[in-house]
């Protein structure tokens, strides 16, 4: 793994519109013509955004009817936040032996 390689999850939610889509999903599960009705990006820009939140594992679909209806894939969310904890635990843990440290010397 290279010095600045990050999960494909984080690398998904850099852009701004696909973070806004994935932050309307979490409301509820919509159609692209649905989601594109909400952004200022046309219909086939969502659709493309949508695959890469897909092969990202952020997003599933399904179809009904006609159209394929999104929604957030529990797993890859869970993912993130599994991530999110670890960062947040070793921040925690540093900040701990920093203040140890300082007691000690002082």
């Amino acid at each position: 793994m290279g010095t600045y390689d990050r999960p494909v999850g984080w690398e998904a939610l850099g852009d701004p519109t696909r973070f806004a889509i994935v932050q309307r999903l979490a409301e509820r599960p919509q159609a692209v013509t649905e989601l594109a009705d909400e952004l200022p990006v046309s219909r086939p820009a969502v659709s493309q955004h949508l695959k890469v939140l897909k092969s990202a594992g952020l997003v599933n679909d399904s179809a009904v009817g006609t159209r394929r209806i999104y929604r957030l894939n529990p797993a890859g969310i869970a993912a993130l936040r599994d991530q999110l904890d670890t960062f947040w635990n070793r921040a925690l843990a540093n900040y701990q032996d920093v203040v140890d440290q300082a007691e000690e010397e002082s």
